[in-house]
């Protein structure tokens, strides 16, 4: 059995660069192209990346956005409406 699969793995052997498929340069007609239908998704969203540490209290994107909501509402309401304006 592990012969077979030695001598058919064998014929998937990378062509030489002078025969490779790749072009070296492709123009793309940005006229033709069409908008990203998931970009709306994440329109009004941020993605941030979290220390290790903080990964291990966190398990979800819930979770952070929960705490992050505990957070604005411990600040007091002045100092809240004064960074809005900012």
């Amino acid at each position: 059995m592990k012969e077979k699969n030695i001598k058919s793995s064998s014929k998937l052997a990378r062509k030489p660069a002078e025969q490779d498929d790749l072009a070296r340069n492709y123009d793309f007609d940005y006229a033709k192209a069409k908008p990203n239908r998931f970009a709306h998704e994440s329109k009004d969203q941020m993605v941030v990346l979290l220390d290790k540490e903080l990964t291990r209290v966190f398990k979800s994107p819930a979770e952070v956005t929960n705490a992050l909501r505990s957070l604005i509402q411990a600040i007091p309401s002045e100092s809240r409406k004064r960074r809005k304006v900012a």
